[in-house]
Order: C-alpha cells, then sequence, then structure tokens
C-alpha cells in the first residue's frame, strides 16, 4: 500500500510534466522515472528528501497548473514517509 503513494507521486509528476516547458519538463519527467522505480523498491528519508528539494526548486521555475501537480505529488511522498521509519 505505502508504494502506492510513490506510483501517485511519479503519475502526478508525469501530469506536471505535460504541462511544463523546457529544462522543468525535463526535470519533471526524470522525477516521475525515479518515483515510478521507488514505486517498486522503497526509499528512505535522506532519498526522499533530495527529491523534495529537487521538486521545490522545479516548482519555483513554474507556473500554478504545474505546482499543483507538484504539490499532489509531495502530498504522496509526505503519505509514503509516514509509513517508513526513521527520521
Amino acid at each position: 500500500m505505502a508504494h502506492e503513494q510513490l506510483q501517485r507521486a511519479s503519475e502526478e509528476l508525469t501530469a506536471g510534466a505535460e504541462l511544463a516547458d523546457g529544462d522543468e519538463r525535463d526535470r519533471l519527467e526524470r522525477q516521475a522515472e525515479q518515483f515510478g522505480k521507488l514505486a517498486e523498491t522503497g526509499a528512505d528519508h535522506g532519498r526522499l528528501a533530495r527529491h523534495e528539494n529537487a521538486l521545490r526548486e522545479i516548482k519555483a521555475a513554474t507556473g500554478d497548473e504545474v505546482g499543483d501537480r507538484i504539490d499532489a505529488a509531495m502530498e504522496a511522498i509526505t503519505a509514503y514517509r509516514e509509513t517508513i521509519e526513521g527520521v
């Protein structure tokens, strides 16, 4: 169930990439791909934090529609983080 949240994040980022242009589009596509892989294997807090930082940077460079998709992905990531031990 928890890994489903990472898949949801991947899907939201893919949708955001479709709305974005240029470098932000490429970065979101890479992030979506990474979350698709993480949905299969899981991730620790440190790795997720690095992805969250990258997503915040991308969000700052995009418009509201893309930002909404990134926010939805971040919510899914937060939900996943609540299921793992650690920090």
